[in-house]
């Protein structure tokens, strides 16, 4: 990942006492495969194509369905190719940053928009991690804060939509991000915590790992 300028990205300086503990962004392969769900995609024009060459043999013949099939899989490829474009864009575009006082999403590829979460509205944060050893961490909201999950798509918890959780999404090493955050969340509360690293679930495993609490 090449190196990010925060001062021409992040919306003001950082205040006098305030730390910058670690800032990133989403790894474009996962955030692809994850985010932009690529992998269902790819699984959906597989079983269309099969479906179409399997329909078409017995309607038409084998050199019918092989035309069908390479016509059903070159949209698939190119709805994939639509997706990579944008997620290395979201990825691209999108910064991350755990301080000692707040978390700081910047997100958008044509409008940025920045969320500075104070630790205090954050009630806990939760970790899921992915066999590439990428994963997510959304952090649940509390004392009547939302956040429109239109406007934070694709950076929250997956189909969370009455209560939205902004989440870290992708992003490489998440089990040693989640204990950052885990930490600041705790030395911010003023209460000890003690950090579990978190068990590393198969890949379609849907369970969160809960790893702080403010």
């Amino acid at each position: 990942m090449k190196a990010i300028n925060l001062e021409k990205m992040l919306p003001a300086d950082i205040p006098p006492g305030e730390k910058i503990l670690w800032f990133g962004r989403p790894e474009p392969v996962s955030f692809w495969r994850r985010a932009y769900r690529a992998d269902w995609v790819a699984g959906y024009f597989m079983l269309l194509a099969a479906w179409n060459c399997a329909s078409s043999a017995i309607d038409s013949g084998a050199v019918a369905a092989t035309i069908v099939t390479l016509k059903t899989l070159g949209l698939g490829a190119a709805a994939l190719a639509l997706l990579a474009i944008l997620a290395w864009l979201g990825a691209r575009t999108t910064l991350y940053v755990i301080t000692s006082r707040r978390l700081v999403m910047k997100v958008g590829i044509a409008l940025p928009i920045f969320y500075n979460v104070p630790f205090t509205q954050i009630g806990s944060a939760a970790f899921r991690g992915y066999s590439d050893g990428s994963g997510d961490i959304p952090v649940a909201l509390v004392g009547g804060q939302r956040i429109a999950y239109l406007t934070l798509w694709p950076h929250a918890k997956p189909f969370r939509f009455k209560q939205p959780e902004p989440a870290l999404r992708c992003v490489e090493n998440a089990r040693e991000i989640a204990a950052i955050l885990a930490q600041a969340l705790s030395a911010a509360s003023g209460e000890p915590l003690n950090v579990p690293a978190p068990a590393k679930p198969a890949p379609t495993d849907p369970a969160y790992a809960a790893t702080a609490a403010a």
